[in-house]
This record gives structure tokens, sequence and C-alpha cells, in this order.
């Protein structure tokens, strides 16, 4: 990971030319220019400083540049990548020093040539399409190409294309990416154990949150890839519960969900565990069949794997699991046919991961009738050199479970004396950020997750 790392660039140059190539896999004509747009420098309203920066992924997948205000062109043709970065503004260097010049910029990335962004509308006005060999055609993502640019030289444009590629390139990822994602795991695993170590004499959720982003930020991830998630007791059972501010008081568990960000790439990461340092039972024997659950989906995962029906399998699992507690009652197949185990693992078993922490070509179907399928963020069969998430979970929501309770569809199958033992568990998520090969997987993230290296850690404080 650190060798790749450190001694290569950010491969943006066989990242522009594999868009290209699926443009052309679509398009078998198809010549001209790539044109992207990164991230602009925004002011918050009624203040005089900026939005918080956060690059446009489109344009960092072709160029690897964490720049503002900056652009790329790419010629199909002559499979020449050109970064476009912005002019020294005299006024600004004396509050924020010198910019990136652009013959530094040439030594940072992976591009065949540097120019200022003051340049590129007479470079776009003065495309020869004869240069391409046929007429030529400018792509580009039209709700990121500002009122400035110009596209006159060009005979087409194509501003449907290049949005849908570049979200399918970004599935199957190269070994740079692979380290980058390496890199963000290491960096949360430390984390998430700082906060295992200071668990019990914490007071309050913001306590263990401040930990997490301490320990991130000091080993170089100043970035978060999402906002946290540091849910105490029955704030648990919200799946992207944000307030992180409640007291822990004598709150069983905390689910912490949290993963570092490094350069423009995600970790995502869950973690279950008891304050106190350990499990009561009933969160113990909920913690058992949710690592059941995720063991057993990992282990199913390959090239060509139907994701579909390994999240299917976690739901048979979780079947068992709380059938086997009393939680449950009645067939485990007409359970499962019901879909009754969705009021208890209501969302999907996992994302694809990248620059974004719900990465892109993952082709959900929100409108999918079948509630056990509809929040699945990925469906069909998974590629070698995807990574994927594998984080599955099993809630008690009073707002979703009291429904079933009434309903005659769900009502014999749950029996409620026994389950009104188990709402102060909250919710249970585990979740690791796996990549798949072509025989099997590998599991990037290393935080701990056995119950008693878990507990270990707690009582180490």
């Amino acid at each position: 990971m650190d060798r790749v790392l450190s001694n290569s660039r950010y491969p943006a140059k066989a990242h522009a030319a594999k868009v290209a190539s699926y443009l052309k896999s679509k398009s078998p004509s198809a010549v001209g220019i790539i044109y992207l747009e990164g991230q602009k420098t925004h002011m918050i309203e009624d203040n005089d400083e900026p939005v918080p920066f956060r690059q446009r992924r489109y344009f960092f997948y072709l160029s690897g540049c964490n720049l503002p205000d900056s652009c790329l062109t790419y010629n199909i043709h002559t499979k020449h990548l050109t970064l476009f970065i912005p002019p020294i503004d005299p006024e600004s260097v004396i509050w924020s020093g010198l910019p990136v010049l652009p013959t530094q910029a040439l030594k940072l990335y992976d591009v065949d040539d540097v120019r200022l962004t003051s340049e590129i509308n007479a470079y776009l006005t003065s495309h020869d399409p004869a240069a391409d060999s046929t007429g030529s055609c400018v792509w580009a993502i039209p709700e990121q190409v500002s009122d400035q640019s110009i596209f006159l030289a060009f005979e087409q444009k194509d501003l449907l294309g290049l949005k849908d590629a570049i979200e399918e390139c970004r599935v199957v990822k190269d070994e740079y990416e692979i380290a980058l994602i390496k890199k963000a795991n290491e960096v949360s695993a430390i984390a998430h154990t700082a906060v295992l170590k200071a668990a019990k004499h914490a007071r309050n959720e913001r306590e263990l949150e401040a930990i997490f982003l301490e320990k991130c930020i000091a080993n170089g991830a100043r970035e978060q890839a999402y906002h946290g998630i540091f849910a105490s007791g029955t704030n648990a059972a919200t799946l992207h519960y944000q307030k992180n501010d409640q007291e822990l008081g004598t709150r069983l568990n905390l689910l912490l969900d949290a993963g570092a960000e490094w350069r423009c790439y995600a970790s995502d990461v869950t973690r279950t565990f008891p304050i106190s340092g350990r499990f009561s039972k009933e969160s113990r024997e909920i913690y058992d069949i949710v690592l059941r659950m995720q063991q057993e989906c990992i282990q199913q995962l390959k090239e060509k794997v139907l994701w579909d029906d390994v999240h299917a399998l976690a739901h048979e699992i979780a079947i068992e699991g709380l059938l086997d507690l009393g939680i449950l009652t009645g067939r485990k197949e007409e359970i499962f046919e019901k879909r009754t185990s969705v009021a208890f693992f209501p969302h999907g078993l996992g994302h694809y991961l990248g620059m974004d922490t719900h990465d892109t070509g993952g082709h959900p179907d929100y409108k999918d009738k079948d509630r056990m399928f509809r929040y699945l963020r990925v469906r069909g069969r998974l590629p070698g050199g995807s990574i994927i998430t594998v984080e599955p979970g099993i809630y008690f929501c009073r707002f979703i479970l009291e429904p079933y309770l009434d309903d005659p569809v769900h009502k014999d199958h749950i029996d409620r004396e026994i389950l009104d033992r188990y709402w102060d568990v909250g919710g249970v998520r585990i979740e690791d950020n796996v990549l798949i090969t072509e025989t099997g997987y590998e599991n990037l993230t290393t935080a701990v997750k056995v119950v008693e290296e878990m507990e270990s850690v707690i009582d180490s404080s």
C-alpha cells in the first residue's frame, strides 16, 4: 500500500483512456474532447469565508487534482490530457500564499500538459476537428459546465454520455485506488480503536466523535468520508443518526459508523460495542447473529456473484437467529416470503465504495415493489476489482416495528413479550470494506470486531 502510494502518481491518464474506451464502446466512431470542470470556490452566504471545499469526483477521476477552480480536456484521438489550473491572483497571495504553479502541477499530476484556466476558451475555440480525423464532439456534464465555457468549435455536443461513462468506469478499481482505500481503512482502524479505549470514561456521544476526528486528522486524514454516526443505546435504531450529542448514562451499546477519507477516497466502517466493556445477554445474542450474517455473506463473495442473492442470504441468517431467540415465530420459509425480517433489517446489505461512500455504478431500484430489495444500492453481479461494503444489521426501532405488530400478515410471526426484552439493544450493525477478486475477496477493514478483542481494548483504558 505505502509503496504504491509513495512511488507513483494517481493514474489520471489511465482513467481518461478507460472512460474514452467506454465512450467508444457505445459509439465506435467517437472522436473529440472530454471536458470536465473541478469544483468552484463558493463563498458562504452573508460571509467572507469560503464554503468547505470538496472536489468534484468526476473531475478528480480524470485528473487526480484537488485544486479548486480547475478544469481539464482529454483528446480521445491523440490521448492527450491537459490540466488547466488558476493563474496567480496577486490580491490573494498576501492572504493565502502562492498557489501551485504549472511547472509544479506537471510533476504532481499524471497529465501531459498544464496550462492556466485563463487559456481554456482560446484552447477550445482553436480546436481543429481535422486533427481528430473525422469531425469532433465535446463530451461534458451539463450541470458542471460554467456559463463562460465555449464549445463553438465542435460539430456536436454530447451532454448525456460522459457522466454515465465515468460512473461505470469507477466501479472497478486499479491498484492505486485500492491502496488509497486501504490507507483510509488503516486510519479508520486507529480512530475506531481510540474510541473503544475511551468508551468507559466518556459521558456524551460528542466526546467519542471528537476522539475519532482527532485521531483521523493526527494520522493525515483531514476529511471524513461522511458525517459519522455515534449512536448510543436506542439511538442506534436510527440508521443514519446524526445528533451525536446525547448523554451516555446507562445506555448499553454504541454503534459507531465512521470512516476517514484519504486523498478523496473513502472508507466506511461500522462497529457496535458495549460501552461498559461487557455486552448484556440480549445485546450479545443480537451481535452474534449480525456477525454471523456478515461472516457468511463475505464467504460468498467473488467475481460474478449475484449481490441480490447475498443480500437474501443475510435475511435468511437473520431469520434463523431471531427464530432461535423466539423473537420470530413460525416457519423460516414463510417469514422470508412475507418479508417480515425487513422490520428488523430494513436496509440493503451494502454498496460500492470509492471516491464516494455510496459510490457509483450500483444501479439500485428504489421503486422496487419488493421491500426486501428496495434499498439495496447494488443490483446484479459483482465485477472483480470492485469494492463493496458488507454491513448487515438488526434494529429495534419502534417506529418501524410497531406497525408490523398490528399487521395481520406479520403479527403472528413476532412474539411481543420476547421482543420487549430487546428494545434497549437499539441496533447492531457491523460493516467492512471488501475487495472482490476473481477467486474470492480481500477484506480491507482491520478494525477489531471479535467480541473478546473489543472487550479487551475497552478494559485496557
